[in-house]
């Protein structure tokens, strides 16, 4: 049986090394010192990524000069966006959409540090999922 959830071992590492970072600091501070965290438990897990990776937007065969900076990309094909929030937004979700398709990866992790229980969503790129 072919497994149908897309990258389900990366995304597992990645999710369990937030929750670490969730375990041990809590939630309460701000998005800046999760990402110092998160980056940190990276390197003892052996995932790897890169931090702050920018994207440009292609028109018509020119880069548009307006960056987007994922937070992570682990494996080289995960975009990880992280938050300190009560609770998700469209605009959220809109910066990952926007990440996915900037980037042409297949799929993002939005977490949120901003509860008592770790959160994330897993979000596929619609525009390769819907063609």
């Amino acid at each position: 049986m072919e497994d149908k959830i897309l990258y389900r071992k990366e995304s597992y590492e990645i999710v369990g090394a937030a929750m670490e970072v969730h375990n041990v600091i809590g939630c309460g501070f701000t998005e800046p010192l999760y990402q110092e965290a998160l980056e940190k438990e990276f390197q003892l897990r052996g995932i790897p990524y890169e931090r702050e990776k920018i994207y440009y937007v292609n028109y018509k065969g020119k880069m548009l000069g307006k960056e987007y900076r994922a937070d992570f990309v682990c494996y080289d094909k995960i975009i990880v966006e992280l938050k300190a929030v009560s609770e998700f937004v469209e605009e959220h979700y809109a910066q990952v959409y926007n990440y996915l398709k900037a980037s042409g990866l297949d799929l993002g992790l939005l977490v949120n540090f901003g509860k008592s229980k770790l959160e994330y969503e897993r979000i596929p790129c619609v525009t390769k999922w819907n063609k």
